[in-house]
C-alpha cells in the first residue's frame, strides 16, 4: 500500500504518460484511511467492491465540484487533491474487464439506500425577497440592478459586475444587499463585484452589497467560507461573523464560524489579517490560526493545521485526533443527515484519517467502524452511532 507522498509522485508520472503497468496498479489500489490516534492500519479492500464503486461513479456522470485551490501554498498535495476522485475512477477504468458487469444487482441495492455526498447548490436572495435557485438557474444573466449585472457563468459560478464607468461611481447610489445561502449538502462559489472570490461550505451564507461604495468592503458570514480577497489598499475588506471581525486588504484565508461550534477560527494562507472581537485584536501571519470562543473575547493565536482546515476546499475530510462529535458535525452538514448517539461514552472517541468527501456516506462510516470503537446504523436520513 503506497502512502500519500508516493501517490503524488506516481500521479505526476501518470499525467506525464510515464507510468508502468505495475505503477498504474498501485495508483488504482490507493485507498483512504481512518484510524484511532497512535494506531496505524491499512484497509483491506475487496477488489469486487472497488470495481463496483468505480462502475457506479462512471454511470452517475456527476458534474465535478467547483473548487478554488489556494495559491502560493507550500503544501504540494493541495494542487492534486481536487482531482483525486477522478484519478481513482480513471485508474480503475484502465483495469476494468471488458465484459458485462456482474455486479448490477449489488449496485442496484446500494443505489436504493445510498446517501449521496453534497454538490454545488445554493440560492440567491435578492433585496426584494426574490429567491433564485442557483443549481437550477440557466447560465447567463440572472438579474440586474442599478449599474449591476448578476450572471451565472458556464462553470456555475455566480458573478457580480458593476458596469458603471469610473466617473459615474460617485458613491451616492445605495447598493442592495443580497444573500447567497448553501443548504446542508451544498457548496457554492461566488465572485463579488470587486473581484473577490468566495467559496461557501455546506449550511453557510454570506450577506453582501451588490457593489462596494463606502470606505470599507463589508460582508457578513454565517458558517464557513474560503476567501481570495481582491487587493485594494484604499478599501479594507471586512468579514463579520458571529461577533468576530476579520479585516484585510488582499489575502487568502478561511473562516469557520458555525453557530453550533464552540469556537470561531480564522486560518490565514497568504498576506496578513487583523482578527478582532470586542476590545481584543490580533494580527495573523501566513500559516497561523486565530481562535476565539463563541462566548468569550480572548483570541488565541497558534500554528494552523492548514492541511485539515483546507481539506474541504479540495474534496476531503482530514481529521487529526478529532472527536466523533466534531467529525459527525461535518458529515451531517455535507451529507444532509441527522446524527444520534445511543450513549454518552461513544462520544468520547477520537479518530484520525483522510477520506474523500465524495464517497457514499457508508464508505466513510465503514472506515471509522473498522477501528473497532464504534458501530452505526442508518434509518432514512438519520445516522445512529453506538458502541
Amino acid at each position: 500500500m503506497i502512502n500519500k507522498e508516493e501517490f503524488l509522485v506516481l500521479y505526476q508520472k501518470y499525467l506525464d504518460g510515464r507510468c508502468s503497468p505495475a505503477e498504474k496498479e498501485l495508483l488504482a489500489a490507493y485507498s483512504d484511511d481512518m484510524h484511532l490516534p497512535d494506531d496505524a492500519w491499512a484497509e483491506d479492500t475487496d477488489p469486487m467492491e472497488v470495481r463496483a464503486r468505480i462502475w457506479q461513479k462512471l454511470s452517475e456522470s456527476r458534474q465535478e465540484a467547483i473548487v478554488m485551490t489556494p495559491k502560493h501554498i507550500s503544501y504540494r498535495w493541495l494542487w492534486a487533491a481536487a482531482s483525486l476522485l477522478i484519478v481513482g475512477v480513471l485508474a480503475g477504468l484502465l483495469f476494468m474487464p471488458v465484459k458485462k458487469n456482474p455486479l448490477a444487482d449489488i449496485l442496484a441495492k446500494k443505489t436504493e439506500t445510498a446517501i449521496l455526498p453534497g454538490s454545488n447548490k445554493a440560492y440567491l436572495t435578492l433585496a426584494n425577497g426574490t429567491k433564485i435557485v442557483l443549481d437550477d438557474a440557466k447560465n447567463g444573466q440572472l438579474t440586474a440592478g442599478t449599474g449591476v449585472k448578476v450572471s451565472k457563468a458556464a462553470n456555475g459560478v455566480v458573478v457580480y459586475k458593476f458596469d458603471r464607468r469610473p466617473d459615474q461611481q460617485d458613491g451616492t447610489a445605495m447598493p442592495q444587499i443580497n444573500t447567497i445561502t448553501t443548504p446542508r449538502g451544498g457548496q457554492y462559489q461566488v465572485v463579488l463585484e470587486d473581484g473577490t472570490k468566495v467559496q461557501l461550505n455546506a449550511a453557510s451564507s454570506i450577506k453582501f452589497p451588490e457593489f462596494f461604495n463606502g470606505a470599507n468592503r463589508e460582508i457578513e458570514l454565517n458558517g464557513e467560507a474560503y476567501f481570495e480577497v481582491a487587493k485594494d489598499k484604499a478599501h479594507p475588506f471586512i468579514v463579520k461573523a458571529n461577533g468576530t471581525q476579520v479585516q484585510v486588504l488582499g489575502t487568502h484565508f478561511n473562516i469557520n464560524a458555525y453557530s453550533d461550534n464552540d469556537d470561531i477560527t480564522t486560518t490565514l494562507l497568504e498576506g496578513s489579517v487583523k482578527m478582532s472581537k470586542g476590545t481584543a485584536a490580533v494580527m495573523l501571519l501566513p500559516g497561523q490560526q486565530g481562535t476565539v470562543n463563541q462566548n468569550g473575547s480572548s483570541i488565541k493565536v497558534q500554528k494552523a493545521d492548514v492541511e485539515a482546515n483546507m481539506a474541504w476546499i479540495n474534496g476531503f475530510f482530514i481529521f487529526h485526533d478529532q472527536s466523533i462529535i466534531n467529525i459527525m458535525k461535518q458529515v451531517s452538514r455535507w451529507y444532509d443527515v441527522d446524527v444520534e448517539y445511543q450513549d454518552a461514552q461513544v462520544q468520547e472517541n477520537e479518530f484520525g484519517g483522510t477520506i474523500s468527501k465524495y464517497k457514499d456516506i457508508k464508505e466513510l462510516l465503514d472506515n471509522i467502524k473498522l477501528t473497532g470503537s464504534i458501530h452505526y446504523k442508518i434509518e432514512g436520513r438519520r445516522v445512529i452511532i453506538m458502541k
